[in-house]
């Protein structure tokens, strides 16, 4: 039976050594094979007659990142269809990013791979050279098949309904006119860019629990308490996911003197973040503690903060600072989650002197009715949700365009953002046109931190010059990349930003 090829990265290994003990030589192959067609075959038959005989590892689904949907059948059914051909001796999942650990452990002679990965610029990843190099590390060597090409992706997306009709019927529109080329080329040419992220510097904690019901005595919910972990929230996250699209960043933050998180911050800041912390002594470090169950779902959360205003000389003291540097930079994105850290004084700073200023005023539970996008005289670029947006204009009942509009006018905004959760985003720009946009995700994994990736993204494509609908597709991207990483446990890369891309306008 086919299944009888299919075996763990070790056990491939120890085969491979088997067959080069017997004097036999080998080749392998390395993909997703999400959907197997005649051009998989063909290099598959290809790469097997180039060795005696031919391994090959398939991408496993936790690091198939595609777009929605994706992938459509399993690793099991996947590595099942590729055992299944005759010209393959065995078949592996890979639990990797890359095939560099399966190179290193099988060896081969050859690493065989289609003509459409000859040329390395064109690979979006930058994996195929560290491919090379681990092949070439074992002397093996990469041989490129030549022929016919398909594209799963493409033949996914045309006959298997990966996505809703409403979003087959954006994307249909939107690719008519903008090319994932070009939109990738565009979004490549703002790593140039000087952009300072000004806000609170927050310590997310997920405490990982298991439900055991009601207590025995009164109406108290129990749990079993697991595990924990933590993650660099707020301003830090924003800063992050700038930081993957452009090598200057500045993160403007504050810190507790005493209770301070600055090890634990700094290590977990991108390398092209220059961080600006200002300490507070009667101020710690924000700390946002969630008790959560295995589906992510939060049961309650505890805040670790003070909320009262800046000490008077801090405040003078980040405003001296911002009067000094807000025109060296190209960008400001400011996420306000409204605990305090940024002062009316800091406002009227920013308002009147960024170049381009993207900004959003969180609403939470901490400062629900005190805190609205309406304290910023004036931004280039407002991204809220539609809670934020009914408070900010006090109005429950109005249509969100109208109220946004509404709202772009009052503060002079050039650009409008407004989330919408599942029923997507819509965007106005300084006609107060608007551009809408269904949802791209099909997985939720956990919505913490999505509006923050769409201000980061959508506010930088706007700062850097991109048209309006290419920003508002670039952040709800970001958004729908976002939902499926649990809280900020790593930023939205640019790298699968940028296949994401690809694999929806394919």
């Amino acid at each position: 039976m086919s299944t009888q090829k299919i075996m763990t990265i070790a056990q491939l290994a120890q085969r491979a050594a088997e067959l080069k003990t017997e004097g036999r030589t080998l080749a392998l192959c390395h993909g997703t094979f999400d959907l197997l067609h005649i051009g998989h075959i063909r290099h598959l038959q290809a790469a097997a007659r180039q060795a005696d005989a031919l391994l090959v590892s398939v991408t496993a689904d936790e690091y198939v990142n595609k777009g929605p949907g994706r992938p459509v059948f399993n690793q099991y059914l996947r590595a099942e269809n590729i055992a299944a051909l005759a010209c393959v001796d065995s078949v592996a999942i890979n639990h990797a990013v890359t095939a560099v650990n399966v190179l290193d452990a099988v060896k081969p002679d050859l690493y065989v791979k289609g003509s459409d990965y000859k040329s390395t610029s064109d690979d979006l990843t930058g994996n195929i050279q560290h491919e090379k190099e681990a092949v070439e590390r074992h002397g093996g060597k990469v041989f490129f098949t030549d022929e016919l090409t398909s594209s799963s992706t493409r033949l996914l997306n045309e006959y298997f309904e990966v996505f809703s009709p409403e979003i087959s019927a954006y994307l249909d529109e939107f690719k008519d006119r903008i090319s994932a080329n070009s939109l990738i080329e565009r979004m490549k040419g703002l790593k140039d860019l000087n952009v300072l992220v000004v806000g609170e510097a927050i310590v997310d904690e997920y405490h990982y629990t298991s439900p055991l019901g009601q207590t025995g005595k009164g109406n108290v919910f129990a749990v079993k308490y697991n595990d924990y972990e933590r993650f660099a929230g707020g301003a830090i996250a924003v800063a992050n996911h700038v930081a993957e699209f452009t090598d200057n960043v500045t993160l403007l933050s504050g810190l507790g003197a005493a209770k301070s998180h600055e090890n634990f911050i700094r290590t977990h800041l991108n390398p092209n973040i220059d961080p600006v912390f200002f300490f507070s002594q009667d101020r710690p470090t924000i700390v946002k503690r969630r008790y959560v169950d295995a589906d992510i779902a939060k049961l309650f959360e505890v805040y670790f903060y003070n909320d009262a205003p800046l000490p008077e000389d801090i405040n003078r003291k980040i405003v001296v600072w911002l009067d000094r540097h807000l025109r060296d930079f190209d960008v400001v994105i400011v996420p306000d989650f409204g605990n305090g850290f940024i002062s009316g004084d800091m406002v009227a700073a920013l308002s009147g002197k960024a170049r381009f200023l993207a900004v959003n005023a969180q609403v939470n539970s901490g400062n629900r009715g005190y805190h609205l996008i309406t304290r910023y005289p004036r931004a280039n670029f407002l991204s809220m949700n539609v809670p934020e947006l009914r408070l900010a204009v006090h109005d429950r009942s109005a249509a969100i365009e109208e109220l946004a509009g509404q709202l772009a006018n009052q503060l002079d905004a050039d650009h409008i953002a407004i989330t919408r959760g599942t029923k997507g985003a819509l965007l106005l720009d300084q006609t107060r046109t608007q551009y809408k946009i269904p949802a791209l995700s099909s997985t939720v994994v956990d919505r913490i931190g999505a509006g923050d990736a769409f201000l980061s993204v959508a506010g930088l494509c706007l700062g850097g010059g991109l048209v309006p609908e290419m920003a508002l597709f670039a952040g709800s991207v970001a958004a729908a990349l976002d939902v499926q990483i649990v809280c900020n446990r790593e930023p939205v890369r640019a790298v699968a930003l940028f296949k994401y891309i690809t694999t929806l306008l394919k």
